[in-house]
């Protein structure tokens, strides 16, 4: 099991600990969200610096 995979788990396991109802589906859902991004940037396939950082044509 690789980090983007554990991120991902441990994201909606973290997320179930919300209560029931439509707003516990959404946090379950924001949370596994921040567990695969997490795991990405982990595993490497997702490079942060093209997100946030500076333009190359400036």
């Amino acid at each position: 099991m690789n980090a983007t995979q554990t991120g991902l788990l441990a994201g909606l396991v973290l997320g179930l600990a919300a209560t029931t109802g439509f707003t516990a589906f959404l946090v379950t859902l924001a949370v596994g969200v921040i567990g695969l991004v997490a795991g990405r940037v982990l595993d490497g396939q997702l490079d942060l610096n093209d997100l946030f950082g500076r333009g190359r044509d400036r």
